[in-house]
């Protein structure tokens, strides 16, 4: 068979591969920073809920023993408190970076939940402002204490 033809070799031409690419690319382009915006609310959710819960506990903890539990550093869980609050590791860093830190007569409140060092954006933390109360991180509920914390006052 000396008169048989080569076949055709099949495969993609690099202009066919290039277009591919490019389709992915900006497939990627609109997915990110969808991605990246569902984890922040993600985060933040997760932070509301926490501190709703801590809160809880906490006001549980002043209501059966007269008043809140005393002021600890921060990763440490208040005294007394570890027995009312459950799925909260005051060791652990908070869903918005920073430590958690309890303040009782401290930072300028009574009472109050405080993330040290948060590394959240500031457009994160205000959101999570509006989302408590105000909107100002200067007043309200949840707002900016001592050096780089951010608290939710649970007493003035």
């Amino acid at each position: 068979m000396t008169g048989q033809k080569r076949s055709k070799q099949s495969g993609f031409t690099l202009v066919e591969i290039m277009i591919v690419v490019m389709i992915i690319g900006l497939l990627a382009s609109i997915a990110i920073p969808s991605f990246s915006k569902a984890r922040n609310e993600s985060r933040i959710a997760r932070y509301l809920n926490d501190i709703r819960l801590a809160i809880d506990y906490i006001e549980l903890y002043a209501m059966e023993n007269g008043s809140y539990p005393p002021d600890r550093g921060p990763r440490q869980a208040p005294d007394g408190l570890t027995d009312y609050v459950k799925g909260l590791d005051w060791s652990e860093d908070t869903p918005l970076g920073g430590r958690w830190d309890w303040d009782h007569n401290s930072v300028g409140i009574s009472a109050g939940v405080t993330v040290i060092g948060a590394t959240a954006s500031l457009a994160d933390l205000r959101l999570v402002d509006k989302k408590i109360d105000d909107g100002n991180l200067m007043t309200g509920r949840f707002r900016r204490t001592g050096a780089g914390g951010y608290t939710y006052v649970v007493a003035d």
